[in-house]
């Protein structure tokens, strides 16, 4: 598992300082993160575990992990960007999060829009975002990132990296390549993670379904992302734009 100092050894490649909190066994490490933000720590309070006991999905999911298995942690951010734009840290944390496997295992991850990261069409990881958001502006962010090395058994599809990947080695990779790219005060910040998701990105070109959480179906081409992380389609009707729920891949043709 990482320990402490191994969480303060990552931050020091970006280089920041913060305060780390790494344990065995935790509820939700994105849990703890947003104690400790809520508490006023700074941005890039960092928190892993080796084991999550209620790990989170989007949609109120379940995340389970192999004890041990997995790369399990949250980053606290204190982004300067509209509160409409912060799902695009989630995109940018995928891809970051799939070019470091790729860097650091030679695994050639993609990302399904929104936040899943894809491993021969199966699960292998995914990002976990949630936002504090008070008077129109962000107060706090959480990236949650959840990797496999081992794909829990009760999870259909589930993949997994295998277990010689190093998490210490491929949680440096992610944080400084995210770093490099996170500056959210940059006007240019929506075209930069346009930049480093799409060459990523199995979900564009594809036939999609998308099902909104106010249960409108739209299916169409999916051609790109808008400055506010939202699926771009066409359609036969015009362009749609999907800013949330759930992607079915239909194919290429």
């Amino acid at each position: 598992m990482l320990t402490s100092d191994d969480l303060l050894q990552a931050l020091a490649a970006i280089p920041v300082s913060a305060p780390v909190r790494a344990q065995e066994v935790t509820p939700s490490t994105n849990a703890a993160a947003a104690e400790l933000a809520a508490a006023g720590e700074p941005e890039w309070t960092l928190v892993a575990t080796a084991h999550q006991t209620a790990g989170r999905g989007r949609l109120d999911r379940t995340w389970s992990d192999v004890p041990g298995k997995a790369l399990l942690f949250s980053v606290v951010l204190r982004p300067k960007l509209p509160p409409a734009r912060a799902g695009l840290l989630s995109l940018l944390a995928g891809a970051e999060m799939a070019q470091a496997i790729r860097v650091t295992s030679g695994r050639h991850v993609t990302c399904k829009w929104p936040n899943d990261l894809m491993l021969h069409e199966q699960k292998v990881g995914g990002i976990l975002l949630e936002a504090s958001v008070a008077n129109g502006e962000i107060g706090y962010v959480i990236v949650g990132v959840g990797v496999n090395l081992e794909a829990p058994k009760d999870v259909p599809e589930a993949a997994g990296l295998g277990e010689n990947v190093g998490l210490l080695e491929l949680l440096t990779a992610f944080l400084t390549r995210f770093a490099r790219v996170y500056d959210a005060a940059d006007s240019a910040f929506p075209e930069r993670v346009r930049h480093a998701w799409l060459p990523l990105s199995d979900t564009i070109g594809q036939m999609v379904s998308a099902v909104t959480l106010d249960g409108r179906e739209v299916t169409g081409r999916a051609v790109g992302i808008d400055d506010f992380g939202s699926l771009q389609l066409s359609t036969d009707s015009g362009e749609a734009r999907v800013g949330f729920g759930e992607v079915e891949h239909l194919g290429t043709s």
